[in-house]
């Protein structure tokens, strides 16, 4: 029997492409099966002149693998940060934007309102509450990094996970973002951002929502409005949380009058408090946190939002939730910093939450997550004549 040399040639070309795959396999390529960004949320207001404004909404990419399981996980920054924090480390290694999707998940990483690729607004005024917001040495406190008290020279914590090579260094205060609009602490400014979160899960559909710092308070308001489409939340280091009214707390010694202004819980109605009760939640925290009031701003922050997490924890448990809190000393790894996920060892955070989200069953794959619908706009939002 002859065989042709196209024979021949179809033979070899399925060897490679068997030979490939393995390839593809064996050193752990990510496969996606599409890539992309949107804006999500917003307003539209009408100007005098007749001219319109589009502002104050989110922006989100997205990364979505081959066989992806079926809940995506939506990431959303801290003060001062955009969704650089979860992409590629300062020190250049790989971040939670492809760890995720090199695991199976898909992940949606954010811009909030009036921060990044999301600073479109009309509200220009910008009130900075915080030094975490106008000063370098006052990232680095808060990041945990180490100590800087000016005129004093900075410290990094000793076995400290932070990538402190002086490149690094550079690219991690090159990170820091400034907010474009005001970002008040309130209740109204609160359900915006939730209600806002709400409309990128109507894209998303069920998602597990990943938090950090800031946005901690912002999650829990997104948990709130959409308690259907939030099926966990990670939450590293939240820096506020919400008690029901009448929540009778411990007292704490705030260290600073300006800490006690900025890092006072919120409370909401019970009915709101309930939806969290909803979905599991996991809260961790990294190392080197103050046990003693400081007259370090942000030593104190972490000190005080370690205590709340506790509270908080009981507060929803006794209601029926699922709030798990991890100091990551206490289980054995040390030296993080207040992004766990994006130090040295973010390969082994990413396992650990990844243990968590199959523990609570979220790994299935009947449904693989494809990616975020297109929104439906039945009407023009600028005045378009045809």
């Amino acid at each position: 029997m002859k065989i042709s040399k196209y024979a021949c040639l179809i033979c070899l070309c399925l060897v490679l492409c068997v030979q490939n795959s393995k390839v593809l396999a064996d050193d752990n390529t990510i496969i996606l099966k599409t890539m992309g960004s949107l804006f999500f949320g917003g307003n539209v207001t009408k100007l005098y002149n007749g001219e319109t404004f589009h502002g104050d909404h989110g922006y989100a990419q997205y990364f979505i693998p081959q066989n992806a399981y079926n809940y995506p996980v939506i990431m959303w920054h801290g003060i001062g940060q955009s969704g650089k924090s979860f992409e590629t480390t300062p020190d250049g290694r790989e971040g939670f934007m492809s760890i995720l999707p090199r695991k199976g998940w898909a992940a949606y990483i954010i811009d909030q309102p009036r921060r990044g690729r999301a600073g479109r607004t009309l509200s220009t005024e910008v009130v900075n509450a915080v030094p975490t917001t106008t000063k370098e040495s006052a990232v680095w406190d808060a990041f945990r990094n180490g100590v800087w008290n000016p005129p004093e020279n900075p410290t990094i914590y000793e076995g400290s996970k932070f990538p402190s090579d002086p490149a690094s260094i550079e690219q991690f205060f090159r990170q820091q973002t400034p907010d474009t609009g005001a970002e008040p602490r309130n209740l109204e400014y609160y359900n915006f951002m939730g209600q806002t979160m709400a409309e990128l899960l109507n894209l998303t559909g069920e998602s597990i929502l990943l938090t950090h710092s800031k946005s901690g308070i912002y999650g829990w308001f997104s948990a709130i409005k959409s308690p259907d489409k939030v099926k966990a939340i990670i939450a590293f280091e939240p820096g506020h949380f919400v008690f029901p009214e009448g929540a009778k707390l411990a007292e704490i010694d705030y260290g600073l009058e300006s800490v006690a202004k900025t890092q006072q819980p919120v409370f909401i109605s019970e009915k709101d408090f309930k939806n969290l009760t909803k979905m599991p939640i996991l809260i961790i925290y990294g190392d080197n946190i103050a046990k003693e009031p400081s007259k370090i701003f942000n030593e104190n922050v972490w000190r005080i939002s370690s205590t709340r997490a506790l509270e908080f924890a009981n507060a929803v448990n006794s209601r029926g939730g699922d709030v798990k809190v991890i100091k990551l000393p206490d289980i054995g790894i040390t030296g993080n910093t207040h992004a766990p996920f994006a130090d040295k060892n973010n390969l082994e955070i990413a396992d650990l939450i990844e243990k968590y989200l199959i523990e609570k069953g979220l790994n299935k794959k009947d449904k693989p997550h494809t990616g975020p619908k297109r929104k439906v706009v039945k009407k023009y939002t600028i005045p378009l004549t045809k």
